[in-house]
C-alpha cells in the first residue's frame, strides 16, 4: 500500500480581503478623510503660475520694445549727422565759390591797366599786327573769366557804378548824364571791381523857367505877323 505524503492533503489558507479591512484600526480610517481635505484646501489657496509660453511672450515683447527704442535713437542720431553734413557741404561750397571769386577778381584787377592800354591803342588806331591778336586773346580770356566792361556816353549818372571826374552844364540834357567816358568800368557778375570814370553834365540852371517865359512871347508875337 502506498502512503500519501504528509502536508499535501490540506489546501493553503487565503486571507479574506473583507476581514483584512475590518481589522484596520479605526484611527487610520478617520485620519484619511482629514488629510485629503487639507490637501484640497492648500491646492485652492495656492496662486496659479502662468504658463511658460506666456512668460516667453512677455520677455520677447519687452526685448522688442527696447530694440525699437534703441533703433529710434540711432535713427535720430543719423538724421542729425546727415543734416550737419549737408550744412557743412553747403558751407564749404559757398566758401569755395567766394574764394574763387576773390582770387579771380584780384587777378583781373591787376590786368585792368593792361586792358586800359589796349583800349587806348585801339582808339588811336595802333592796335595792329601781332599786338592786335595778343590783345584780342587777352580780352577773350578776361571775358571767359567773367569780366564785363560797362560805361557808355549818354547813360544816366549812377554814383554806385560811376565816378565823376569832370562836371559841366549842358542844354541838351534833362538829368545828370555821362557825356564822356574817361575810363570804362569793369564788373564780375554783380560785383563792381572798378567804377567807370566819366565826365558828367547837368541841365543848365534856370532853363525850365526861361522856356516857360519865352513860350507866351512866341504865341503873342505870332498873331500880328500872321495877320
Amino acid at each position: 500500500m502506498t502512503q500519501d505524503p504528509q502536508g499535501f492533503d490540506k489546501e493553503p489558507e487565503v486571507p479574506d480581503a473583507e476581514a483584512a479591512n475590518q481589522d484596520l484600526p479605526a484611527e487610520s480610517a478617520a485620519e484619511s478623510p482629514a488629510e485629503g481635505a487639507g490637501a484640497d484646501a492648500a491646492a485652492g489657496d495656492a496662486i496659479p503660475e502662468p504658463p511658460a509660453g506666456d512668460l516667453q511672450d512677455v520677455a520677447l515683447t519687452a526685448q522688442l520694445d527696447q530694440t525699437r527704442s534703441a533703433l529710434n535713437e540711432r535713427t535720430q542720431d543719423l538724421q542729425r549727422l546727415q543734416a550737419e553734413f549737408q550744412n557743412y557741404r553747403r558751407r564749404v561750397e559757398r566758401d569755395r565759390i567766394a574764394v574763387k571769386e576773390v582770387a579771380v577778381a584780384n587777378l583781373l584787377t591787376e590786368l585792368l591797366p593792361v586792358l586800359d592800354d589796349i583800349g587806348r591803342a585801339r582808339d588811336h588806331g595802333e592796335l595792329v599786327g601781332g599786338f592786335k591778336h595778343v590783345a584780342e586773346s587777352l580780352e577773350m580770356v578776361a571775358a571767359k573769366m567773367g569780366l564785363a566792361q560797362f560805361g557808355k556816353e549818354g547813360e544816366p549818372f549812377d554814383p554806385m557804378i560811376h565816378e565823376a571826374l569832370m562836371h559841366s552844364y549842358s542844354p541838351d540834357v534833362t538829368e545828370t548824364t555821362c557825356v564822356q567816358i574817361l575810363q570804362p568800368g569793369y564788373r564780375i557778375g554783380d560785383r563792381t571791381i572798378r567804377p567807370a570814370r566819366v565826365g558828367v553834365a547837368e541841365p543848365q540852371p534856370g532853363k525850365p523857367a526861361e522856356q516857360e517865359e519865352s513860350a507866351p512871347e512866341k504865341d503873342n508875337g505870332g498873331g500880328p505877323d500872321e495877320g
